[in-house]
């Protein structure tokens, strides 16, 4: 028996794969894909037919003349690329390249990279899906007619460099009109009135909410909107005595959520972990692909990372709930396996993101991983786990409390018994916020002791900005793009600073807003949400078998090229506004320093360019940022790597005497214990100050507390293992 030859997208899973393959095998990778559309032209005969003209990518031909004398000396070659669309575009171009027909048993697919999946899938070839391939193919030219005739309208209106995008566009308009909703929101004044009350004088003190008022034995809500309404009740409060009108208890259970699709995966790799999409899927891959364990070998730990796919196998379900018995009892496990049902039924056809070992658990393999990708696979691993235990029980109480017929309200909640949160964790987000009191044993007619009122102004708050997280949920609800499109859209938007990053938040800059304006007056319809997320169920109806592509392209293309003629004729140039700084180049002596705006933002520059090349960064003041060293003030500056990382140093840093420069905003503050200046530091969207003294009592007790919720979480890793 001859070679048989096996080709797949990337070394990592080609190292991975020849583990389970024997010697009359041979692994090779095509290292990605290995044509595409021309780069320099359109590349589609838009006249006939929507014709692609595919080329082989720069440098992928010596890829190829390799493959093909492996070929030569293989009796059968079958490829292995990833189960999706790309993958299944990879393949058929590889056949093409390889004189494979399309439509003989050159193909063979699999969700996980397994000894068992990977040899029944050598047992069982098929044709190349060109229902997939053909959903890729209309995707990719779409996205090139697209781009190819908006960008050089933006070139000549706007300025060089900029890009639009069928889903990157829809993406900004919708950063940017969350913006608009921050601009235009005015805040509505509110109060909230806390009574403070105690069981007995030895018990802890608990709080309770103002509600409202009690009108014919019914408890009536009423919103307090300014001071002297909240005045008028806490006069009527006064003597008042503080009665339980009612209690209610209930046990209530809590089911744990469905294991990982691609989106909730980087959802919650970003809330979590702090991971920008790209960095969870580039780090997934990695996982999917092989990690090397030492005397193991390349070894695969989940499965594939593009799905939006809940379905769970069979032998994965049985794996999972043995792992549950085994380490938690019989208690933490449902009678039943838990199935969780898709939206469509074509999504069946993939699994969700699980691991695929079950004697692999992450602490165990810890030392062998990165921590980056040990941290991710313990996500996965913990969330699957979870998935399939039985839920969580609290016990629940809510009482009214009645004080001259003003009823304030409050809701406890104890959590009985932990369920999946034993696998997952504890935290605040499985809880609602409201569910935060210790009530003492309540019953209808108890008179609480009073010790305070206690009134708060607040005020109504605009919509947050979209994180990366809720980016992508936004887009997943809506039905823009698709599990493989959000991690390269968000990337894109932040490369070609339409977006810009502020900690987690996305935040438009001008030129994403001039871009996003101009598309709205002369392409309304590209960047309207339904007619993205409407094309993306066209497309998944050419993947499902029951649209042609051809057809899909002609109903697109026709009334787009007339807006884009249109849009030539009618688009005047806009002219991006230079800001003077009232300031003479250093560099000529003659010209004026003006604010230009480039592809990493804007910057200082001489306004006689080309004659004069001088250019600076923007220097931003930190307005409460002091230099400990000379007292002089701080500017904000960004790496030249990482355009997102800031440090500080002193405005007086051409001063050799000054050198002043720190990642943390140096402030005008002493340290109570060591009186060294303290500084502000940014975690999680929040600010708060620090001693700069690493050594500094305080810094210790932090390092402590840090190092025993290390040590307690790490114990428990333990003991779930």
């Amino acid at each position: 028996m001859g070679k048989t030859l096996v080709v797949v997208e990337s070394p990592a899973k080609a190292k991975t794969i020849g583990r389970y393959l024997g010697p009359e095998y041979k692994v090779t990778a095509s290292v990605g894909h290995i044509r595409d559309l021309p780069a320099s032209s359109l590349g589609v005969d838009v006249n006939n037919d929507f014709k692609p003209r595919y080329i082989t990518m720069r440098g992928k031909e010596k890829v190829i003349k390799e493959i093909k004398k492996m070929k030569e000396n293989s009796d059968n070659v079958f490829l292995a690329t990833d189960p999706d669309r790309e993958g299944e575009a990879i393949a058929w171009h590889l056949a093409h390249s390889l004189d494979l027909e399309e439509n003989e048993n050159c193909r063979i697919s699999f969700n996980e990279i397994t000894k068992k999946s990977v040899q029944e899938s050598l047992k069982n070839p098929h044709p190349i899906d060109m229902d997939l391939v053909n959903a890729q193919q209309a995707r990719r030219i779409l996205d090139r007619l697209v781009g190819y005739k908006l960008s050089p309208i933006l070139w000549k209106k706007i300025r060089k460099g900029l890009s639009a995008g069928r889903v990157q566009s829809v993406t900004t308009k919708l950063i940017i009109d969350r913006e608009r909703e921050i601009k235009a929101f005015k805040p509505e004044e509110y109060w909230l009135l806390t009574a403070f009350l105690k069981k007995e004088k030895s018990d802890p003190t608990f709080r309770v909410r103002y509600h409202g008022e009690l009108v014919s034995g019914k408890a009536k809500k009423i919103n307090l909107k300014n001071e002297d309404q909240v005045k008028n009740v806490i006069n009527s409060l006064k003597d008042a005595k503080y009665v339980v009108d009612k209690v209610t208890k209930r046990k209530s259970k809590r089911a744990s959520k469905p294991p990982y699709i691609t989106s909730t995966l980087q959802q919650e790799a970003s809330r979590k972990l702090g991971y920008a999409s790209s960095r969870t899927m580039r780090v997934a891959q990695q996982l999917y692909e092989g990690v090397n364990l030492g005397s193991s070998g390349p070894t695969s730990l989940i499965t594939y990372l593009r799905t939006d796919s809940v379905r769970i196998s069979p032998d994965a379900i049985s794996s999972a709930r043995s792992y549950i018995k085994t380490t938690f009892g019989d208690e933490y496990l449902p009678k039943k396996p838990r199935y969780f049902k898709n939206k469509k039924d074509s999504q069946n056809a993939h699994e969700c993101i699980r691991p695929i070992h079950f004697d692999l658990n992450p602490i165990k393999i810890k030392d062998q991983l990165s921590n980056e990708q040990f941290r991710l696979y313990q996500l996965i691993w913990n969330k699957f786990i979870s998935s399939q235990m039985e839920a969580a029980i609290f016990d629940t109480v809510s009482a009214d409390i009645n004080a001259n017929s003003h009823i304030f309200r409050v809701r406890g909640e104890t959590l009985k018994f932990p369920g999946w949160m034993k696998q997952y964790g504890f935290e605040t987000e499985n809880l609602d916020e409201s569910n935060k009191e210790q009530l003492p044993e309540l019953a209808k007619g108890d008179v609480l002791l009073f010790e305070k009122l206690e009134p708060e102004q607040k005020f109504t708050t605009p919509p947050p900005r979209y994180t990366e997280a809720s980016l992508i949920r936004v887009l997943e609800e809506l039905g823009i793009g698709r599990p493989s499109t959000y991690a390269p859209t968000i990337y894109t938007i932040l490369s070609r600073r339409y977006v810009e990053k502020d900690g987690r938040s996305l935040i438009p800059t001008e030129l994403g807003f001039l871009v996003t304006e101009m598309l709205e007056e002369n392409f309304a319809r590209i960047v309207e949400t339904d007619f993205t997320a409407d094309m993306e169920e066209q497309l998944d109806k050419v993947e499902e078998g029951e649209k042609d592509w051809v057809e899909l392209l002609r109903e697109f293309y026709p009334p787009f090229e007339e807006a884009v003629e249109k849009a030539e004729k009618n688009i005047e140039k806009v002219e991006i506004p230079e800001v003077s700084i009232d300031e003479k180049c250093p560099e000529c002596k003659e010209g004026d320093l003006v604010i230009k705006i480039g592809r990493y933002g804007k910057f200082i520059a001489c306004n006689r360019y080309p004659e004069c090349d001088y250019t600076r960064q923007i220097e931003i003041v930190v307005e409460d940022g002091k230099c400990p060293k000379c007292g002089s003030g701080i500017l904000e500056k960004t790496t030249r790597k990482r355009r997102s990382s800031k440090f500080y140093v002193c405005d007086k840093k051409i001063d050799p005497e000054c050198d002043f420069i720190s990642w943390d905003i140096p402030l005008d503050k002493k340290c109570d214990i060591c009186n060294s200046y303290k500084v502000k530091k940014r975690a999680r969207g929040q600010f708060y100050e620090k001693c700069s003294n690493p050594d500094c009592e305080s810094n210790q007790k932090t390092k402590k507390k840090s190092n025993k919720k290390k040590a307690t979480k790490k114990n428990t890793d333990q003991k779930s293992t």
